[in-house]
């Protein structure tokens, strides 16, 4: 397969993987957060701890929008700033307690479907699955 065909590809798949996330998460029911403070934590909880302009351009938010809605996650007790011990001026955030409750809660509710979505798998299938999953993790999204 020549690379525009494997490019292809990748765009087939990483389109899949949006539309498979939405069907995952859909019904998750975060404490009836809003979408946009429901995918920060979900930032937050797989990439511990980050700055604000990090959130701010994964999440394709301006910084005034998500330092607004870091706030809110942290007046509810979901977040928590941490100030850089060497810059004063930067700070980084991750959940707290409460919040890393809320997103085990919201992940063992994805598990299912996802499970669900699987069906059964083989030990080999699994290994397999890991094993690909492990390759684009090296190769694509590092």
């Amino acid at each position: 397969m020549d690379m525009t065909g494997l490019f292809r590809k990748f765009v087939d798949f990483t389109t899949a993987v949006h539309d498979v996330k939405y069907t995952l998460t859909k019904d998750v029911k975060a404490e009836s957060l809003p979408a946009v403070q429901y995918r920060i934590l979900e930032y937050l909880a797989v990439s511990p701890p980050v700055t604000p302009s990090e959130i701010s351009e994964c999440m394709h938010l301006s910084l005034p929008n998500t330092s607004r809605e870091l706030r809110k996650l942290d007046e509810a007790g979901l977040c928590e700033r941490i100030p850089d011990t060497e810059d004063r001026r930067k700070q980084y955030i991750r959940l707290s307690d409460k919040g890393t409750a809320m997103m085990e809660e919201a992940f063992a509710w994805i598990q299912v479907r996802f499970e669900e979505r699987t069906g059964p798998l083989t030990d080999e299938e699994k290994k397999e699955i890991e094993r690909a999953l492990d390759l684009l993790q090296r190769k694509v999204f590092y």
